[in-house]
């Protein structure tokens, strides 16, 4: 990896571990800056601004890791409710990529950006979307061997498990992760009902 790599990779996880502690607009360059040791000019040799880096951090960091907890666990084989639900549970109790005190940092993103910059806007909603598309996908595929019932609407229900997340997400910010505990034995009540 050349030295260039690394830097832009560096200036990417300081900055996304400043932003997803303090937000995105309370974090200014100068203090990227001065989290990295770099010079302003190596960080504008990576980014043209702050809004080029912050596009790279989802493009380059969050995609990858909401691939990884959210869509291959749905690529398996295997029952679709056990699959949603263990699903589910990881990303609220057990992955290292999400912390509690600080939420998802894709749902804090939506909450603090998309309102205001169409280009963030843009780019969180093909994340949400693909995460639904799969949902819905592996909903119909269920459907198709039978063991979903046919009168469930995909889509539907791909929105309300994904709603459900950041909501449950957002909660967990202020009271702490008993609410996921509570939260998640309901969730699978609601899943089982999905079964033919």
């Amino acid at each position: 990896m050349s030295k260039a790599t690394v830097t832009r990779i560096d200036i990417l996880q300081k900055s996304f571990d400043l932003i997803y502690v303090q937000g995105y607009q309370a974090t200014s360059i100068d203090h990227i800056i001065s989290h990295t040791n770099l010079t302003k000019g190596a960080f504008y040799y990576h980014f043209k601004n702050k809004e080029d880096m912050g596009l790279a951090m989802i493009n380059e960091l969050i995609y990858p890791a909401t691939e990884k907890a959210m869509i291959l666990p749905l690529q398996e084989s295997g029952d679709f409710v056990e699959k949603i639900f263990r699903m589910m549970e990881v990303l609220l109790l057990k992955d290292p990529f999400f912390k509690v005190a600080y939420g998802c940092p894709t749902i804090n993103l939506i909450d603090e950006m998309a309102p205001l910059n169409e280009a963030f806007k843009l780019v969180l909603q093909k994340l949400v979307l693909k995460w639904q598309d799969i949902i819905q996908l592996t909903i119909q595929n269920e459907q198709k061997t039978g063991t979903i019932k046919k009168t469930i609407h995909a889509k539907q229900v791909a929105l309300f498990i994904t709603s459900s997340y950041g909501g449950v997400r957002n909660m967990g910010k202020i009271f702490g992760e008993e609410y996921y505990l509570n939260f998640l034995p309901e969730f699978k009540n609601y899943l089982e009902g999905l079964r033919a």
